[in-house]
């Protein structure tokens, strides 16, 4: 799976999922300050994950993720595994 696509994937699930304004998810967007993600929003993100990408996170290994660009690179390399 590219980059592109996985960058696509997570901005439109963040979109229709959690109502988080197009124009805020930039890639160095801070999952909770900008994006106002909090740990209900995290169990929910982690079953979305697992369904679209087939990658099992951790709930220890979320809480290291602190932007939109983290969050991709964390989906990548699991997905390139």
């Amino acid at each position: 799976m590219t980059r592109t696509t996985i960058e696509e994937t997570v901005r439109q699930f963040l979109t229709e999922e959690f109502e988080i304004d197009a124009n805020k998810l930039t890639m160095d967007a801070k999952m909770k300050d900008d994006l106002g993600i909090d740990s209900l929003d995290v169990a929910d993100i982690v079953v979305i994950v697992e369904d679209k990408f087939g990658v099992v996170i951790k709930s220890d290994e979320m809480a290291s993720i602190e932007t939109l660009d983290d969050f991709c690179s964390y989906i990548e390399q699991k997905t390139s595994k």
